[in-house]
């Protein structure tokens, strides 16, 4: 077996991961829904948000952890709906109460309820109060290159720019924004918010990406369950043709067969 076969999992602070698809537990139709998307996704790890789950606080409620089992699969509580600093800061420390000191988080700050955009001043802002709380953040920001790497430098575990607005999915919008940031990026990038189908996923694993996360893409499939299947393959075929490292682009064409030797009439 060739060492492209044998690819390596991917590590974020300190774990490490073979399935580079993570998702999202929102939006299913309810918790069996959500427990066969997951399990067929073959995620390993599964983010939800802390202010809109019930993690067993709400007896006469159904728990999410009935359907994605913490003995199974790694929880990364996110911050959404937080619009400050303040906020997503003390959703961490929620959460962190709520999975009996559970530290990896997905900090995400947003800007408005129209677009979804991260604030990216208030971001900074609550990932170097969670980074010096012994947080190890996985952090939701836009596809600028140098807000990447102010993230990175605060000490996030991991970077993850949006491939166009939540929900949207209109897929990779600025791939060259993205191939700067994983370029020159030293944690796991992993394009966070956008996909719409397969081939967006099969395209930012292409481009080098540690991993891609969604929730939409699958939930809003009008079947979820086949759509999360075909996200794991295209997760896995974006890698392997990473891997394999594509063939250069030409101005001319080439033909596949030799010149030489053929047959004349």
């Amino acid at each position: 077996m060739s060492d492209l076969q044998l690819d390596r999992p991917w590590q974020v602070a300190g774990r490490a991961f073979h399935s580079r698809l993570l998702v999202g537990t929102g939006k299913y139709r309810d918790l069996d829904e959500t427990a066969a998307a997951v399990a067929a996704s073959g995620a390993e790890i599964v983010t939800f948000a802390v202010r809109r789950t019930n993690l067993g606080q709400n007896a006469d409620e159904p728990n999410l952890l009935d359907a994605v089992s913490p003995e199974r699969y790694t929880l990364l509580p996110n911050t959404a709906g937080c619009y400050t600093a303040r906020d997503a800061v003390r959703t961490c420390k929620l959460a962190r109460e709520l999975l009996d000191g559970h530290n990896l988080v997905k900090l995400e700050v947003l800007g408005d309820d129209k677009t979804l955009y991260p604030n990216v001043v208030e971001t900074l802002k609550a990932a170097d109060e969670l980074v010096r709380d012994g947080f190890e953040v996985m952090v939701y920001t836009s596809d600028d290159p140098i807000v990447a790497r102010e993230l990175e430098a605060l000490g996030c575990s991991a970077v993850m720019p949006l491939g166009s607005l939540i929900g949207s999915g209109h897929g990779l919008l600025n791939p060259a924004n993205l191939a700067l940031i994983v370029e020159n990026a030293g944690v796991p990038v992993l394009v966070d918010a956008g996909i719409g189908t397969a081939s967006d996923a099969a395209l930012a694993m292409e481009m080098g990406c540690a991993g891609v996360l969604m929730n939409s893409a699958i939930a809003h499939a009008r079947h979820p369950v086949v759509m999360a299947g075909a996200m794991k393959k295209a997760i896995e075929a974006g890698r392997e043709a990473f891997l394999a490292e594509r063939m250069p682009r030409r101005e001319r064409a080439e033909a596949s067969s030799p010149a030489s030797g053929r047959i004349n009439a």
